[in-house]
């Protein structure tokens, strides 16, 4: 069955976690994505564990299996003059070209928007950066912690009585990575689909730094306007966050009135709730600490299943912390099939989650694994390029591939 994106071909020239996976999303949508890693190393990810059966193995990284899959792999040194020749034949013949590299590095070696525009007018060419292509950080370097804590989310999120007193925190290793790319997903696919209307091709700006406050925006906007500046305890106007229970943690967010008369219900409506102090959700805010060690209590003489059907049956807005046998073992989950078995040359037989929806006419699926480095080094260098196996042994002699 013919997929959403099918026919369109993109380039990827990234590294990590941002840019693969949106690249990643494009080929799971059925687009035709050639990715170009460096000769003998590859995409960094590769170096990163873990990996499967504990092998430090370029070609087990759970990180690179995971955000590589349907892509093709080629290997490039575009430092090289040769390299950034057949660089710039792979873009010549691309709808997409995804890279997250600082803006001088692209422009000192010519493959900035503007130079490979000249060569396809109709070429999309997103950026996906740390602080994004202009600005006095437009050059800076950053982990993925970093912009993690530059987006505000180290500050902000994890609230709840366990959290408010905690210097900033940092979310899974990627979380932060894995939401800028999905900004960048839907702004390249803007973008193609502008082409259409004007003609021709345009740059995709992402910053991650951006992406990421994005998510916060409600609460940035506090401060501008009414001068305001939110943190984790002033985000709780009564009880609600993360809360320990008898076999874990749960989530639990009563923003609305009707959620706290419901969630007053599940505990079985105790006498403090009528106390006046608690009346309306401003007087709530003012005694949260109080009410908090009464939730607190009565939490930790639940189970998160307890909590979670107590919460459902009272409207209260309720999320169990499931660890990751919990998810893979989820009914739920199995039933949308939302977990597949993939076979990697290398690393055997694996799952993975695979894509973001469903769709009724152009299904997305897993229909390759990530692939070896530079497995498809003779497929597009020889048969769609034209590089001739001459061509091609004198390339790799010169280390541009």
């Amino acid at each position: 069955m013919k997929k959403a994106l099918a026919g369109v071909k993109v380039v990827e020239f990234c590294d990590l976690a941002a840019g693969p996976f949106c690249a990643k999303l494009l080929a799971d949508l059925g687009a035709e994505v050639i990715k170009v890693e460096r000769p003998g190393c590859g995409d960094k990810a590769r170096s990163r564990g873990p990996f499967v059966g504990d092998a430090a193995d370029g070609e087990r990284s759970c990180l690179f299996l995971y955000v590589n899959t349907n892509k093709m792999s080629v290997t490039l040194d575009v430092d090289t003059s040769a390299g950034r020749a057949v660089f710039k034949d792979l873009v010549k013949q691309a709808d997409i070209l995804l890279e997250d590299k600082a803006p001088r590095f692209m422009k000192a070696h010519g493959l900035d928007f503007k130079s490979l525009s000249a060569l396809n007018p109709g070429l999309v060419v997103t950026s996906i950066t740390p602080f994004g292509e202009t600005g006095p950080y437009r050059n800076y370097k950053a982990y993925p912690l970093n912009v993690y804590q530059a987006g505000g989310d180290g500050f902000l999120l994890q609230s709840g009585p366990a959290y408010n007193n905690r210097p900033p925190t940092r979310a899974g290793s990627y979380a932060g990575e894995y939401e800028a790319a999905i900004y960048a997903a839907g702004a390249t696919l803007a973008a193609l689909f502008a082409r259409a209307a004007i003609g021709k091709g345009q740059h995709v700006d992402c910053s991650k730094q951006e992406a990421l406050m994005m998510l916060n925006r409600n609460v940035l906007a506090r401060y501008p306007i009414e001068g305001v500046v939110e943190d984790r305890s002033s985000r709780q106007y009564d009880a609600g966050g993360i809360y320990a229970v008898k076999d874990g943690y749960i989530m639990i967010m009563p923003m609305e009135e009707h959620q706290w008369q419901g969630m007053m219900h599940m505990m079985g409506d105790p006498a403090w709730a009528s106390d006046p102090r608690f009346k309306t959700r401003q007087d709530r805010g003012g005694h949260r600490d109080e009410i908090n060690a009464h939730v607190i209590a009565w939490m930790k003489e639940h189970t998160k299943e307890e909590v979670y059907q107590l919460g459902q049956a009272n409207s209260v807005p309720t999320g169990p912390f499931y660890s990751p046998q919990e998810v893979l073992q989820s009914e739920q989950l199995k039933s949308r099939q939302f977990f597949v078995e993939c076979k990697h040359p290398a690393a055997g037989k694996v799952k993975m989650p695979v894509g973001l929806c469903k769709m009724a006419k152009t299904p997305i699926s897993v229909d390759s694994p990530a692939p070896l480095l530079g497995q498809h080094n003779h497929e597009v260098f020889g048969e769609r390029l034209g590089r001739s196996a001459e061509d091609r042994v004198k390339l790799h002699d010169a280390g541009a591939i």
